[in-house]
């Protein structure tokens, strides 16, 4: 993420910002002083002989209290403000202060700001005559003010776009995040819940039938075995995309598609599930992505007839009558007795699986229909 930023949305270290804010302090005080001494040689005929160490004392004690600019930026623009009426040793100070409430104060203090500032650029020739012209000299008064809120207020929606961009990035990194937890739980529910059904199957095959043959019970073993070492397999396809080290690379697995539902039918006939298969795809060739997506699709069905509807008779349907692809798995009522209790993860497989199939652009739906058969079926667009 912070390869695409832009620089200003990526945070300063701290000891960087201090020695920014220190340069900053130390222009804005330079600025003030330099202002406040030529003001004072100008006018220094026209302050009276006991208002100039006043004019030199309430200029200094300005320029001081922008210390607490950031701070209490209402409190120091009103009160140089109103000073800088009559002093004019605080006109530096002023027009810095000025500047800092059109980048922190709030509107109705910034209006207060910029009237006091207004008023001093018309007031302070009047109390101390220019040498020109009156005009030309609170019209420059007049331009400093409207530059300092100007450029104030430029700064202002600077940072304003900097932070929402800073959230705008936060948000997209808490998205990112959760859409991969959701990519991954996804991932690992398929690549997982197929394979230990079968297990569960085998397992209980052998366990409720103690009497079975030798070559059965080897039959059985041997399907087990098979079944977890593919189990190994995909988990380890499944870890080898979370690990980005760089320094381990594993072989990644190929992806199912289309063409591998053959194999998944056959493996679940074999498991004890009665299937009616019909795949007739003609000429149509969907996408990798496409297939991938129906064969996850066929993937969940079975698993759930397995779990749900031990012994029923499932139909397995994969067409495309008018372009889109069609999935269907329509199950009967089981003929053994189910699970008691919940079974693990119930539920959350058709939740992904209607993520998966929502951004593959198809429509999934699933339910009982009037023959109470349970119908799992999904469109997708090729």
């Amino acid at each position: 993420m912070r390869s695409v930023l832009p620089h200003v949305v990526i945070d300063a270290p701290d000891e960087g910002r201090r020695r920014r804010d220190r340069i900053v302090d130390a222009a804005m005080y330079l600025v003030s002083f330099a202002i406040a001494t030529a003001t004072l040689v100008d006018t220094w005929q026209e302050h009276p002989p006991w208002l100039r160490p006043v004019a030199i004392v309430v200029g200094i004690a300005a320029i001081v209290a922008l210390h607490w600019r950031r701070t209490h930026p209402a409190a120091v623009g009103i009160g140089i403000g109103v000073v800088s009426l009559v002093i004019l040793t605080a006109s530096g100070a002023n027009v810095v202060s000025l500047f800092n409430a059109a980048i922190r104060a709030r509107g109705r203090d910034l209006a207060i700001i910029t009237g006091l500032g207004v008023a001093w650029a018309v007031v302070n020739p009047l109390l101390y005559p220019p040498s020109g012209s009156y005009g030309l000299d609170a019209g420059a008064s007049l331009l400093m003010v409207a530059v300092a809120l100007g450029w104030g207020l430029f700064v202002r929606a600077r940072r304003e776009l900097v932070r929402s961009l800073r959230d705008q990035a936060a948000r997209a990194g808490d998205e990112a995040r959760a859409a991969e937890r959701r990519r991954i739980a996804r991932e690992m529910h398929d690549v997982l819940a197929h394979r230990l059904s079968l297990l569960s199957v085998h397992a209980g095959a052998l366990e409720f039938r103690p009497d079975a043959s030798a070559e059965e019970v080897a039959a059985a073993a041997g399907v087990i075995g098979a079944s977890a070492r593919a189990a190994l397999d995909e988990l380890s396809g499944v870890i080898g995309v979370l690990r980005e080290d760089g320094t381990d690379t594993l072989t990644q697995p190929p992806q199912p598609t289309i063409t591998d539902l053959a194999a998944l039918v056959e493996e679940s006939r074999a498991a004890g599930m009665r299937i009616t298969a019909q795949i007739e795809l003609g000429d149509a060739v969907p996408t990798a992505a496409v297939g991938r997506t129906a064969y996850r699709i066929a993937q969940e069905g079975l698993t759930n007839a397995r779990k749900h509807a031990p012994g029923a008779a499932v139909t397995l349907t994969v067409a495309a009558p008018d372009g889109d692809l069609q999935v269907e798995i329509r199950s009967l009522a089981p003929l053994a007795v189910a699970p008691a209790g919940p079974l693990p993860g119930a539920g959350t497989g058709l939740i992904g699986l209607a993520e998966r199939v929502t951004l593959a652009g198809g429509e999934l739906e699933s339910g009982v229909d009037p023959a109470g058969a349970f119908v799992l079926r999904a469109r997708l667009p090729r």
